[in-house]
């Protein structure tokens, strides 16, 4: 697959930021996110108009204007000065089938990205990239990628849900964005864990960043039904350390709003030693990851109301992965779900 960029240009809000919310400054949790991208990569038919994608775009960005601005590291904040989100258009020379296939690499997939996802947080990068490619069919893949210090998987699906309420003319309000996560988690001036070295697919170099592997695992029917099968025999099998994502919003007290944009997850780690691993049976790795998952969303409710205590709890929970993360001589895998984050419901 070859990928050719056409064009690259700066979206910004169709409203000034009214100058009152030109300094957003990050919560604790945002600070301890990984210096990474949120991506997803969304597929349609022929038939979209760019040029109503960049209006729209326009037309949403006032109301998530943290995302026109550019992050300053140095004191944990986003100048929202409308600097505009990154648009960029280009032209793939397959058939869009040939990539969501289930026979593609996720390395494949690297030049429909507007940008890589391990980046720099360099003050003049967009926080918001966007890549329009279209296929020799005339089907549109569209990447989205928004900065990890800012935003979460949940926070990426309120806005791609927003964004395509905008380019078919619904209520653009129905998705009431919230960029109050700070007074629920104050910053605390916390460095970003480092994972290795960064950088951005326009410095044309590639700097190796930690040892993460990406692979896809497609799943048919009968595949799932084998291993639900697995599970309710016993069967034994070798795991390693899994750590589950945990969404905090609408499960604290008082609760957080469930469209407060940023990053609000709790991790769930369940650790097993290889020896633990190689003689579990299913049921009884699913029974420890559904207990440590219970515990973790149970926890969530006194984040709030246990004052220092409760932001402690959620603190130990990400700090405690990101160390393990950091230890070469650990294999960890990082398990989320996006089923229910809008991602299907965004028809154009």
């Amino acid at each position: 697959m070859k990928v050719q960029v056409l064009s690259r240009k700066l979206i910004k809000p169709c409203i000034p930021t009214p100058e009152f919310l030109r300094h957003y400054t990050i919560s604790f949790i945002d600070e301890l996110a990984p210096s990474i991208n949120v991506l997803a990569v969304l597929y349609y038919s022929p038939g979209l108009i760019i040029q109503k994608l960049e209006e729209s775009l326009a037309e949403i960005l006032p109301q998530f204007y943290p995302l026109a601005g550019r992050y300053m590291k140095d004191d944990h904040s986003v100048d929202c000065s409308d600097q505009g989100a990154a648009f960029l258009e280009a032209q793939v020379n397959c058939q869009i089938l040939d990539i969501i296939s289930a026979g593609a690499k996720p390395e494949e997939l690297n030049d429909l990205l507007p940008c890589q996802s391990f980046a720099t947080e360099d003050a003049t990068e967009p926080l918001l990239a966007i890549q329009v490619s279209k296929f020799k069919c005339d089907g549109i893949a569209i990447s989205v990628s928004i900065s990890h210090r800012i935003a979460d998987a949940s926070s990426l699906g309120m806005f791609i849900s927003a964004w395509a309420n905008a380019g078919r003319g619904d209520n653009v309000e129905a998705i009431s964005s919230r960029f109050n996560a700070p007074l629920f988690f104050p910053g605390k001036n916390f460095p970003a864990p480092d994972f290795g070295e960064t950088g951005t697919r326009d410095l044309d170099v590639h700097i190796p960043v930690a040892k993460i592997v990406a692979r896809r695992f497609v799943f048919d029917n009968k595949a799932i039904l084998g291993l639900r099968a697995k599970i309710s025999e016993g069967k034994t099998a070798t795991f390693e350390s899994p750590s589950c994502l945990v969404s905090v919003r609408e499960r604290t007290v008082p609760p957080v709003p469930r469209y407060c944009f940023g990053n609000l997850v709790a991790i769930a780690m369940t650790e097993c030693t290889a020896a633990e691993g190689k003689n579990m049976g299913f049921q009884d790795f699913v029974r420890l990851l559904g207990d440590n998952v219970g515990k973790t969303v149970a926890d969530c409710a006194k984040i709030l109301s246990n004052g220092e205590d409760g932001h402690k709890i959620l603190m130990d929970t990400i700090v405690g992965f990101n160390k393990k993360s950091a230890n070469s001589d650990l294999k960890v895998f990082l398990i989320t779900d996006w089923s229910k984050l809008g991602f299907y419901e965004v028809d154009l």
